[in-house]
């Protein structure tokens, strides 16, 4: 496979020799080896440094993961010219792979740097034991959130668990899916055990216990495993310091970075590193750690305008109103639409759109609050926040649900609610039948979540796309839902992958 070709960042070499001559190699003193690596407790904190890195590429979240994980949801579309970004939201990518190849390639890339540690960090004699148990707690959970993406995009995947340098043997057949789950279960949950509840300083946003137990959760909930998921959300509410923000809109700025309604989030800054993008290869001390999601969804003319939210979406917010009498302001914290006093980017909405007042836009994970006039330089610094507390409450009240707690269900739903300001119908939700309840936590989820990656997941692991009724739903809300075709709820593999690997075979749909 390709994911061969990635390099580490830690600047690892591997020495060579040609036609198997020995000739005369005069080493280097400034560049590392295998034999001068993994010498002390530094280089293995360096090796860990290079699996988050693998999270800043293009294939992962400096922007094509947000658009193969929002684009296909029936919250938000792609109008763009761009027929990579256009053809994911409609299910059409089977021309041009440029999609489907970098999510492989830069995941696996995540992958290999993680299975490179696990596997090495033995020959470090660690003076701090602490320090030993805690990175080889963020590999195993860096490993699995790496194949928890690539499962939920790919579905038929390659498991590797171990690092090779030898090319030869890098031609595997795709594993059962359900012995990837396990695979991920067993890493996020060893990770678990190995990772401290919080971190400070410089450490801030590594890798948490509660985070290897939140993922771990949703691992389950996506297999329909309710009580063992129930149980891994119930262990991250009693760690405490997790809560929601008063303000909703707080959990997608720049200035509210790691708060406590965080749980992981990927660490961007425009104050490190250069101001190069790191699109591929391997990185420079002038790479910017900077993410291109906000001029990749931010409306024309301000960003790119590849991503819009769907009307359907702002109806939704609209059905219900606050115990004031106003709209969810959620709506307002996740859409630019034309209500009074509206601006973005220090200009009016109502002046930059005259001439199609109709108009909507997304607002979340953008800077159009801030004071930059527009995100044309693509250097984002919003962290991407990969897990939120409410995500593990109404996680856990779907839990409920499923095991006939509709009581416990209603409470968790009206404590997401209740930021909203929304009216206390918590009696009336746990009366509900288990299938109503399932619809109620759709909306929910869909009002709390919209344009954040997660309704095309929802909407697949809730079995809507197998539905016929559910699907012609889906049809009203998103047009793009018209040429979905069965087997496209996965991303094709891509055929670079299988004409380099002979093993793999290719999803039904393409």
């Amino acid at each position: 496979m390709n994911i061969k070709k990635i390099l580490l960042t830690t600047a690892v070499a591997v020495s060579s020799m040609s036609c198997g001559k020995k000739y005369l190699e005069l080493a280097n003193p400034n560049q590392q080896t295998t034999a001068t690596f993994w010498k002390n407790d530094n280089d293995a904190l360096m090796a860990v440094n290079a699996i988050y890195q693998s999270l800043y590429y293009d294939g992962t979240f400096l922007r094509f993961a947000q658009c193969a994980l929002d684009f296909r949801g029936d919250d938000m579309m792609s109008p763009s010219p761009w027929d990579v970004l256009s053809n994911t939201g409609s299910f059409k990518l089977f021309n041009n792979m440029i999609m489907q190849q970098w999510l492989w390639i830069a995941f696996y890339g995540g992958v290999t740097r993680s299975n490179f540690v696990l596997d090495n960090l033995h020959k470090v004699p660690f003076k701090d034991q602490n320090l030993a148990n805690r990175l080889k707690g963020e590999a195993l959970f860096l490993r699995g959130l790496n194949y928890y993406y690539l499962v939920t995009f790919f579905n038929n995947i390659p498991l590797v668990t171990k690092f090779y340098d030898n090319s030869s043997e890098y031609f595997p057949s795709q594993a059962a899916t359900q012995d990837v789950w396990n695979q991920i279960y067993q890493d996020f949950d060893e990770a678990s055990k190995l990772l401290p509840v919080s971190y400070s300083g410089a450490d801030l946003g590594r890798a948490t216990k509660g985070a290897a137990l939140a993922f771990l959760g949703k691992s389950y909930l996506f297999n329909q495993k309710y009580d063992l998921a129930s149980a891994k959300f119930k262990e991250v509410m009693n760690l405490g310091g997790y809560d929601l923000m008063a303000n909703y809109g707080d959990n997608f700025t720049e200035a509210q970075e790691n708060n406590k309604e965080s749980i992981f989030e990927i660490q961007f800054s425009r104050e490190v590193g250069g101001i190069t993008l790191g699109w591929v290869s391997s990185p420079a001390a002038d790479w910017s750690k900077t993410t291109a999601r906000a001029i990749t969804f931010a409306p024309a003319p301000f960003g790119w305008g590849d991503a819009a939210p769907t009307q359907w979406i702002v109806d939704e917010y609209k059905k219900e109103k606050t115990k004031t009498g106003e709209d969810d302001p959620r709506l307002r914290a996740s859409i630019y639409y034309n209500y009074p006093g509206c601006k973005l980017y220090g200009q009016s909405f109502q002046t930059v759109y005259a001439a199609d007042l109709n108009k909507i836009g997304v607002k979340k994970y953008g800077n159009g609050d801030g004071s930059v006039p527009d995100e044309k330089d693509w250097r984002s610094g919003i962290n991407e926040r990969l897990m939120r507390y409410s995500d593990v409450l109404l996680m856990y009240a779907e839990c409920q649900n499923e095991l006939d707690n509709r009581a416990e269900c209603a409470k968790y739903i009206q404590r997401v609610r209740n930021r909203a300001n929304l009216p206390d119908r918590e009696a009336e939700f746990a009366a509900l039948s288990k299938e109503n309840m399932r619809e109620r936590i759709s909306h929910e989820r869909a009002l709390e979540f919209a344009l954040e990656g997660h309704r095309f997941d929802d909407i697949r692991r809730w079995g809507w796309l197998q539905n016929p009724t559910k699907l012609a739903e889906l049809k009203t809300h998103d047009p793009e839902f018209n040429s979905y075709v069965a087997g496209r709820e996965f991303f094709s593999i891509p055929q670079a992958e299988i004409d380099v690997n002979k093993n793999l075979k290719q999803n039904s749909g393409y």
